[in-house]
């Protein structure tokens, strides 16, 4: 099947079903995302990836990272060459379990430090995303797109150093209780939640969520992105608004 594009009243919605895909796989529900988010405040876009398909909605529209950032800081750091083949020590934990698991901003800019920007566009290049750029004096004015974030989820575990993969998959499926907001309450049953958000001192001057699901050999990634929400609890609910609807009979496909 070839690469199909339909253009929406609201917008662009990319649909790329691979070939020879089963005519009966899942596929999220985009018309019913973009209709919602149509109708919330601030600029919003989403993309998705399964193995069959990708579909977006403002796709490679560009917004400041915010904490989103953070997941690929965690997979720099763990391919550093004086980093990628030893046990990790009190120190490595230390810096990137609260760094992930509650956002610690210090964290963050310490692993920054180490990682520099050649590495985090030498993640980007292997991740084969398109659009990102660092940003190092204020590290959450890198730029991100929805699709490039969706990619680079979809195979996140392919791309940290074999012998940490498990620890960093642990950490993204462990993230604190009280940020386990937007994506993680409308999880599909029995599919695991891999995820990291970002968000602005919760002010509502982004909301983002980047994740990945699996069960089993399936996978799905999503990326949905907002900015000038106006206030955080606001743009908590866009997400999980628009997950919900992306994500809409995952659990019984």
């Amino acid at each position: 099947m070839k690469t199909l594009a339909l253009t929406l009243a609201v917008g662009v919605v990319l649909a790329a079903p691979a070939a020879g895909a089963p005519t009966q796989a899942w596929q999220p529900h985009v018309a019913a995302a973009v209709r919602y988010a149509s109708q919330r405040h601030g600029s919003i876009a989403f993309a998705v990836r399964t193995r069959t398909g990708r579909w977006g909605w403002h796709a490679t529209r560009i917004f400041p990272a915010a904490s989103v950032l953070k997941a690929m800081l965690l997979v720099a750091y763990l391919d550093l060459p004086s980093v990628r083949a030893r046990a990790l020590g009190s120190r490595d934990r230390a810096l990137l379990g609260p760094m992930i698991r509650r956002s610690d901003n210090a964290a963050a800019g310490t692993v920054l430090g180490a990682v520099g920007p050649s590495r985090l566009r030498g993640l980007a290049h292997r991740a084969g995303m398109r659009r990102f750029t660092p940003v190092t004096e204020i590290w959450g004015l890198s730029r991100i797109d929805a699709a490039d974030q969706a990619r680079y989820f979809f195979r996140i575990d392919s791309l940290v150093a074999p012998s940490h993969r498990l620890y960093a998959m642990r950490l993204l499926r462990t993230i604190t209780p009280a940020q386990r907001w937007g994506i993680a309450p409308v999880r599909p049953s029995g599919w695991r939640l891999y995820f990291k958000g970002g968000w602005g001192s919760g002010t509502g001057w982004v909301d983002h969520q980047v994740a990945l699901l699996t069960r089993g050999d399936e996978r799905v990634s999503v990326a949905i992105l907002t900015h000038l929400d106006g206030s955080h609890a606001y743009g908590k609910e866009t997400l999980r608004g628009i997950a919900a609807r992306l994500l809409r009979g995952l659990a019984v496909s």
